[in-house]
């Protein structure tokens, strides 16, 4: 690990009358934007006001400004199954100009499914334009539920980030995190309309997918990519222990799984290598896990001495989790939220609000300062 941060269990502890919470910089109290939602993986924030959510079993809910819950028609149909289904939704970053929206789901295939990525624009409640950005390949699909990611960024330069989970493969040697020919444990990069961008680092070699930007990961469901710094940031799922946050470079290499802090679920050992020679280490570790999910990066007005530090989600931990960043070191850790449900998305939007997705109760909500 690149540095051992210093974990502040100085947690925010709340008031239960008044539902007011309290860190080491703000008190807040957390606002219910929507509840009621069935396994929500992700918001959105639309230029008018409105939100919308994505529910793993296949559904888009338009969230009014009162509350209101209006479904989305034309959403492709999507294998749910374990941890697959309807994933990440995000706009693009020129949205206003050009209505695109991006998913991410499991996508049917004859051999099962895997995770693909769309886009289209929204018409009278209505995903309509449909056009794929990444088809995956059929003859990779999977029969199981698990490790899908999967999150979308973009870079601000008309490139598209996405990660995809190494599917559960097993952990020791085959798992294909390792393998530049398969399109799983990969963080993949896109021209924004699905084109292989030129000087993606596996460009033109016949062994690898042309669309890997890093490899080496388990199953990333945090990505964000700061573009003050051109810095790609990532959280995954370790397995028992070694849960990571990663500084996410050109071609890199992120070890899993013969490189993890992590132990199988049995307690039977992975790898006895934390680090090797050739690949990339975790900038931060967690062991316990807090089962990395939503990952954001707050440039915000409304809590101003969070601004430049990262967000992180969890879910069985039921955490979120502040990260102070001095360049690619994380410098401290806060637990700004704990045993209030299970996060699944977090995201920072235009008004200053820091956004929470809960996966269990399902529920969207911000959280607003008291100060």
């Amino acid at each position: 690990m690149k540095l051992a941060a210093c974990l502040l269990i100085a947690c925010a502890t709340a008031c239960a009358a008044a539902e007011i919470f309290t860190s080491s910089a703000y008190r807040f109290r957390i606002e219910t934007v929507a509840d009621g939602l069935e396994h929500p993986w992700a918001v959105a924030k639309l230029p008018d006001g409105d939100f919308l959510v994505t529910e793993r079993a296949g559904r888009v809910l338009r969230i009014g400004k009162d509350g209101t819950k209006t479904p989305v028609d034309g959403v492709p149909e999507v294998v749910v199954k374990g941890q697959g289904g309807l994933l990440d939704l995000t706009l693009h970053p020129q949205y206003e100009e050009n209505g695109w929206i991006y998913l991410a789901y499991a996508k049917p295939l004859p051999g099962g499914s895997m995770t693909a990525v769309a886009r289209a624009r929204l018409k009278d409640d209505r995903l309509e334009d449909f056009e794929m950005v990444f088809n995956p390949p059929a003859d990779q699909a999977s029969g199981t539920g698990l490790h899908f990611g999967c999150r979308i960024v973009f870079d601000g330069r008309g490139h598209v980030f996405f990660s995809i989970g190494d599917r559960g493969g097993p952990t020791n040697p085959e798992n294909l995190a390792q393998s530049l020919a398969s399109v799983t444990g990969k963080i993949h990069r896109l021209h924004d309309d699905g084109r292989v961008p030129g000087d993606n680092p596996f460009v033109g070699r016949k062994d690898a997918m042309p669309s890997i930007w890093a490899y080496g990961s388990r199953n990333a469901q945090g990505l964000i990519y700061d573009t003050a710094t051109d810095r790609l940031w990532e959280t995954e799922h370790g397995p028992r222990g070694g849960d990571e946050l990663n500084l996410i470079r050109k071609g890199a290499n992120y070890g899993w799984p013969l490189a993890t802090y992590g132990i199988n679920y049995s307690g039977t050992t992975i790898s006895k290598n934390k680090s090797l020679p050739g690949m990339e280490d975790p900038v931060v570790q967690w062991t316990p896990v807090i089962a990395a999910s939503g990952l954001a990066l707050y440039r915000g007005d409304k809590f101003p001495r969070w601004r430049g530090n990262l967000f992180a989600g969890g879910l069985a931990s039921e955490k979120l989790v502040r990260l102070e960043l001095n360049g690619g070191a994380v410098t401290e850790q806060e637990i700004v939220l704990q045993d209030t449900g299970r996060i699944r998305d977090v995201r920072a939007f235009d008004d200053g609000f820091l956004y929470l997705v809960y996966d269990e109760p399902g529920k969207v909500v911000r959280l607003v300062p008291t100060d």
